[in-house]
């Protein structure tokens, strides 16, 4: 069961201020993965920062495992809630599905996880590159009903290109549990294959939350 809200409930934000309009959550290229944690589920998916087209970013490699990195974060995403990021995958996950807990692995999601008083009040939206599930629906997690999942992208159509993206968290929020969003404590990346024994790899750029949308 992959959930990161199994986090102390009390969390400072580490992450400083790129301008009044902007929270810099990753600056792999100056700061690396300094402030990031790991949390492991099954074995260890292997994050290292690689040169791609001239910029730094994560490469996830997973074979057979359930491994995420994690960043603690404070903020109101009433103000800051545009979250934007860049991502590729090789290939979606084979026998991965949405739907099954034997499927439910993915070559590359971005995990929100808002705070609730009580780790079991916490909710969480998974940004996934889905495998089966069409581009743009939601479903509940498979392991967790206060844990939704949002196809960003879906299948390998677009593998092996970088994509940038853009999510309204609080219209997310209000859509996915029918309320204005309390605050976020944690931002993680994950590529995870342990429910299909396969194998993923995935690159991430920066992530980066504004009150503007692009």
């Amino acid at each position: 069961m992959k959930v990161f809200w199994a986090i102390p409930a009390i969390v400072c934000a580490f992450v400083s201020l790129a301008s009044a309009d902007e929270i810099q959550v990753s600056r792999f290229a100056t700061d690396g993965l300094t402030g990031w944690e790991t949390k492991s589920f099954k074995g260890r998916t292997d994050y290292s920062l690689v040169k791609e087209d001239s910029r730094t970013v994560v490469k996830a490699a997973s074979h057979d495992s359930a491994s995420g990195m994690i960043r603690k974060i404070s903020f109101q995403p009433s103000k800051y809630r545009y979250l934007r990021w860049s991502w590729k995958i090789a290939d979606t996950i084979k026998n991965g599905d949405e739907k099954l807990k034997s499927g439910d692995d993915y070559a590359a999601r971005i995990y929100v996880v808002f705070t609730g008083g009580y780790f079991w009040q916490m909710k969480a939206i998974n940004y996934i590159w889905a495998n089966k599930l069409a581009k743009g629906n939601s479903v509940p997690s498979v392991y967790a009903a206060d844990s939704k999942m949002v196809a960003v992208e879906s299948g390998n159509g677009k593998a092996g290109q970088w994509l940038t993206e853009e999510r309204d968290l609080f219209a997310d929020y209000r859509l996915m549990f029918g309320s204005d969003p309390p605050e976020v404590e944690a931002i993680a990346i994950m590529t995870d294959t342990d429910n299909t024994d396969g194998v993923a790899e995935a690159w991430y750029g920066d992530i980066i939350l504004s009150t503007v949308s692009k």
